[in-house]
């Protein structure tokens, strides 16, 4: 079935904030919107500025793709880029070339965005990459979207959960550094981000009964409290809680073993205990293609799971791949939310 003969109403509408203009996620945006597929599971509504997006598809030479400008979501016309105008000044973009222009714009976008994903005029949200830096200077007091998202909602715990297929990876402790995660790490924290994941795996996802491993902090997992105390003081007791509430919770594994083998491969998620330790190895093993789900949210909030990538912007080279498996992804759930 083509998707002129789809239910329009049953089409969720997905937002997409564009993240810093002088990085690639305009370009990825709209090299992922060329997919025609795309648009027979959601409706795009871009807020940006018409400005800006004719900039890009001049520069990428993408004259050929169209835009529909609203005032609000509700306007949104299936098949179609919709674009919201969040400004109308003239901005000067100078792809690849971080400034504060690059951070004021990325925040006047993600927050309209974040607006209408509240109020329920959208959808699902999807949230190019920004510098954290730059945004950072313009008075934005969050360590990232993640966190901005959990206060704008004012939820309390949430999770980063990578996503690509069935490989799914959340961390326990998110963008905070190295040397404070151990002391991080208690049992109410991994028991309520291991709570979310169980949850978003059955909500989200569609897993009833989902097989959940936990890795070690500690190389060789701690090699019984040789190496570390933290996973016979901690992890094993969470571990040993959730099996007694009647959940499949195994580990802790030794994070190298257990990512280098085929034993991840046996799970529905995997909670890691820090950022790098699970999102090395999901980068390695999605191979570009990989998405940053925020579980913990009533609404869908997904992003690209790369950066700003300066280096690449404006040389028309960027890889749109985890884009679209981030609009896909959002567009599932939104609807998955709806049924």
């Amino acid at each position: 079935m083509g998707p002129n003969n789809l239910d329009h109403k049953s089409i969720p509408i997905i937002g997409i904030s564009i993240g810093d203009l002088n990085g690639i996620g305009i370009e990825v945006t709209l090299k992922s919107l060329e997919n025609a597929s795309l648009f027979s599971k959601l409706t795009p509504v871009i807020y940006a500025s018409m400005e800006v997006l004719n900039f890009y598809s001049k520069l990428l030479k993408k004259s050929h793709l169209s835009f529909h400008l609203i005032s609000k979501p509700q306007q949104a016309l299936p098949l179609k880029i919709n674009v919201i105008s969040v400004w109308e000044e003239f901005v000067i973009i100078t792809p690849g070339r971080p400034n504060d222009i690059g951070g004021k714009y990325a925040k006047k976008s993600l927050e309209s965005a974040v607006a209408d994903l509240k109020n329920g005029s959208i959808n699902g949200l999807v949230t190019a990459p920004l510098s954290k830096e730059l945004l950072n200077e313009q008075g934005f007091s969050f360590p990232g979207h993640t966190e901005y998202l959990a206060a704008a909602f004012e939820v309390n715990e949430n999770l980063m959960l990578m996503v690509k297929d069935g490989l799914r990876v959340a961390v326990v402790t998110g963008h905070i550094p190295i040397a404070q995660v151990a002391e991080s790490l208690t049992i109410t924290l991994i028991s309520e981000k291991l709570q979310i994941l169980i949850n978003s795996l059955q909500t989200d996802f569609g897993v009833k009964t989902p097989k959940i491993a936990l890795t070690g902090l500690n190389p060789h997992a701690g090699e019984n409290g040789l190496l570390g105390d933290e996973e016979q003081n901690t992890i094993d007791k969470v571990i040993d809680q959730f099996n007694l509430n009647g959940y499949a919770v195994k580990g802790p594994f030794p994070a190298d073993g257990f990512f280098g083998s085929d034993e991840y491969l046996k799970f529905d998620g995997i909670l890691a205990m820090y950022h790098d330790q699970g999102l090395i190895p999901f980068k390695l093993l999605s191979r570009g293609s990989g998405v940053n789900f925020t579980a913990g949210l009533p609404a869908v909030r997904t992003s690209p799971a790369h950066g700003t990538a300066f280096d690449l912007a404006g040389k028309n080279s960027a890889d749109p791949s985890s884009m679209i498996h981030a609009l896909l992804l959002a567009g599932t759930l939104a609807q998955n939310k709806d049924h």
